[in-house]
């Protein structure tokens, strides 16, 4: 069973709206810092722009203990709820080896089981998102009875063709016409999830595909996509996840939310990317960091230092490790 542990409800979420429920993660083990940094500006970025009470989970594993010392005061100073949850991996079921996998793997395999059974939806947030919509929205869309919403990857930025390599070989054979979607923003119907055993689907998938080491090169993303055809997804409209990699600028003024997905052609750093493509990027990241600061009784980190640090970091391993895996 799921450990849950209740931190905060603050006066003001005792709404007659009903409450939006998130799920992230920091979902690279080796910069935890830097995700983490992400994760808050995600959070501001949904506070920002959701007119409903939200509250967010957190899985309890991956997580670092500066984080777990702000997110109460930053959930009493913004007005949110949170839980932190966790799971120990089934004996039975074929365990990753690298941590990083383990991490992609709670992302899609015990969605049924690790939230208490009263929860009816969530809605998976990647760390490294901003948020530019009324997430009530999404959570309110009708996903015509499917278990899973996610949203295709975009095919109009012409310069990353060669890079699909869902339109080709295995892939292209096994979808049969079906969408190949991207797994940065994503919806559960935790009951037809539950209704329709599909968390048991997905790990029967998990558990055949797994033990070969070519197969799930992305995890977290090609067991959803692969298991369509049993577990079946809907897929939300383009404007709800756009990424400049995939997407081009064409349609970027109609974002809902922007994710920092990899770019293999150029392989620019995150932090980079950010500053470049997210207007608002900046000034979240400001008030994150002046926010975390004051709760931890740190200087308030050098902007020009942090990305030099951003620097050192991407010309190393871990970094390599992420850009191969994450599209």
């Amino acid at each position: 069973m799921s450990v849950g542990i209740h931190a905060f409800l603050d006066a003001g979420l005792n709404s007659p709206l009903p409450l939006i429920t998130f799920i992230s993660l920091c979902k690279n083990p080796f910069l935890f810092g830097r995700y983490e940094r992400f994760l808050k500006i995600m959070i501001l970025s949904v506070l920002k722009n959701t007119h409903r009470p939200v509250k967010f989970w957190f899985i309890k594993n991956y997580l670092s203990p500066p984080f777990k010392d702000v997110i109460p005061h930053m959930a009493r100073e913004y007005g949110f709820d949170y839980e932190l949850i966790t799971y120990r991996w089934p004996t039975w079921l074929h365990k990753q080896t690298e941590k990083q996998r383990i991490i992609w793997a709670y992302k899609i395999l015990f969605l049924d089981v690790i939230f208490p059974l009263s929860l009816e939806k969530v809605i998976f947030v990647d760390a490294d998102q901003v948020v530019r919509a009324d997430m009530g929205e999404l959570y309110d869309m009708d996903i015509k009875g499917r278990p899973l919403a996610y949203t295709p990857f975009c095919d109009n930025n012409k310069e990353m063709d060669g890079y699909r390599f869902w339109r080709q070989g295995f892939w292209r054979d096994h979808l049969q016409g079906k969408p190949y979607h991207i797994s940065a923003l994503y919806v559960v119907d935790l009951v037809k999830f539950r209704e329709t055993a599909a968390g048991d689907h997905l790990r029967v998938f998990y558990e055949t595909l797994s033990k070969d080491p070519n197969s799930l090169a992305n995890l977290d993303q090609d067991l959803p996509n692969y298991a369509q055809h049993r577990v079946p997804i809907f897929s939300l409209p383009q404007e709800w996840l756009w990424c400049e990699s995939w997407c081009g600028n064409a349609t970027k003024s109609k974002a809902k939310t922007i994710d920092l997905c990899n770019n293999p052609m150029t392989k620019e750093p995150k932090l980079k990317g950010a500053r470049r493509i997210v207007l608002e990027w900046t000034d979240l990241d400001f008030e994150a960091r002046k926010f975390t600061a004051k709760i931890l009784g740190d200087e308030m980190d050098n902007p020009e230092a942090l990305a030099s640090s951003e620097k050192s970091v991407n010309d190393g391993s871990s970094e390599d490790l992420e850009s191969k895996a994450e599209l």
